[in-house]
């Protein structure tokens, strides 16, 4: 699981790390002690759509984890659309000349990275 984080001003966000989580209860205790650690003021969490923009499977598990978060800490909580943003990860990686030994080991940070930008893009654009 990935996690990144922005600027005071949310200029840009910024990867932090992957974290291997087991089960949803432990991904959401991760989650919100990471939140608290990093002071952060909102958690904004990927709502993995299916391609054709319907919920499917993994949205409701994704609901799931966020009403398990929500029991963890007072922070709001908002999803944005992740869709494709693996992808945009391992293209970036590639554009960038990152080594495929490492990769594997840094595209949910990455995706993370993405996430949060587009969230904070789209918060300016309104």
């Amino acid at each position: 699981m990935g996690f990144a984080t922005c600027d005071k001003d949310e200029i840009i966000a910024t990867g932090l790390r992957t974290e291997k989580v087991r089960g949803m209860r432990g991904a959401a205790e991760i989650s919100a002690e990471i939140a608290k650690n990093e002071g952060v003021e909102m958690i904004v969490v990927g709502l993995p759509l299916n391609m054709d923009g319907t919920r499917g499977f993994r949205v409701e598990n994704t609901l799931a984890f966020i009403e398990i978060l929500k029991t963890l800490t007072d922070l709001p909580i908002e999803t944005t659309d992740e869709r494709c943003t693996t992808v945009s990860a391992y293209s970036f990686m590639n554009m960038s000349g990152t080594k495929k030994s490492k990769k594997r080991g840094i595209v949910d940070t990455v995706a993370a990275e993405i996430i949060l930008q587009s969230f904070i893009d789209k918060r300016k654009r309104k």
